[in-house]
């Protein structure tokens, strides 16, 4: 039984026959129209159309960042996509390819890959991670992808880290992503550097050797180097992504927590130090079981191979 699977990105419109095993049979790729609304419509129908003249499937998954009705139709909030808000995508794009779609929110598609053929394979409680631009999360509940009574569940995002912290473009203050994301990582480097450039050559060694230039790869190049600021950045970043994970592990007590993102690159650099605040932060450490903090397996694919997976359900 064979799904397509479409992965909705700021520049890319990727789609994927998946199949039961969770293996990507064949790809391809659009840009994505900066014009989003029916343009983009328009493009993922082509890439569904594209996939389903040489394979039979049976079913279609779209992932995309945006809040989705709980039925799995309806996009409720699509603040990085303009003129999306409120259109019935199932609905439009059956009338273009004749197949039926769900529609799922990214970071529960990546949760729901990592479920089913991930890091978190077998296990029946986890909380995944998607560390980014933001923070995603998504919630593996009894085996099952919990969404909520309105499916916007598990924004772990935008759990309060600190109070009238930082403002967070959902309108509240001191997020957890404002602190643990991969943009905070840049804004935490940046604001190291401006302050002694000196201390950075061996980060800015790896890019342009400007800050400017500056990205996130390269501060885990660097500390993968042994640079000890760009170590100390990462370790900052886990620390808050241990506040964040203490939260989660008092309130959901999961057996397994996943990171995913580009920054779980780092390795041990950012999750040691996750782990080491997870049980800084969390109460009655001695006498709970802790879950275990541990890299996501799918990378760039998770999504993809997720809604595939959710379509057939």
């Amino acid at each position: 039984m064979l799904s397509i699977g479409v992965d909705i990105g700021g520049t890319k419109v990727l789609g994927g026959v998946v199949n039961l095993a969770g293996e990507i049979l064949e790809s391809t790729r659009r840009d994505t129209p900066k014009s989003g609304g029916k343009a983009l419509t328009s493009t993922i129908s082509e890439v569904i159309l594209e996939l389903a003249g040489k394979y039979e499937v049976t079913s279609v998954g779209i992932s995309a960042a945006t809040l989705v009705s709980s039925d799995r139709q309806t996009l409720i909030g699509a603040p990085n996509i303009a003129d999306w808000d409120g259109i019935n995508l199932r609905n439009e794009l059956f009338a273009l390819t004749k197949l039926e779609c769900v529609v799922e929110n990214d970071a529960n598609s990546a949760a729901w890959g990592e479920a089913i053929h991930g890091a978190a394979k077998g296990i029946d409680h986890a909380v995944i991670l998607t560390v980014g631009t933001g923070i995603g999360g998504g919630l593996i509940v009894n085996g099952s992808l919990y969404r909520g009574a309105h499916g916007v569940a598990a924004e772990f995002g935008h759990i309060r880290a600190v109070d009238n912290g930082l403002a967070c473009g959902c309108g509240s203050h001191g997020c957890l992503e404002q602190y643990a994301s991969g943009t905070a990582l840049m804004r935490h480097t940046r604001q190291a550097l401006s302050s002694d450039i000196s201390s950075g050559s061996k980060i800015l060694s790896f890019g342009d050797g400007t800050i400017e230039g500056l990205k996130g790869e390269h501060i885990t190049f660097a500390a993968k180097a042994g640079d000890e600021l760009a170590a100390q950045l990462l370790a900052q970043t886990g620390y808050w992504l241990g506040v964040g994970a203490a939260s989660l592990a008092a309130a959901l007590d999961p057996e397994i927590i996943v990171i995913g993102g580009g920054v779980v690159d780092a390795g041990d650099l950012l999750l040691e130090p996750t782990r080491k605040s997870l049980e800084e932060n969390i109460r009655f450490a001695k006498n709970q079981k802790l879950p275990q903090v541990v890299a996501a397996k799918l990378g760039n694919d998770a999504g993809l191979v997720g809604v595939a997976d959710l379509a057939r359900r």
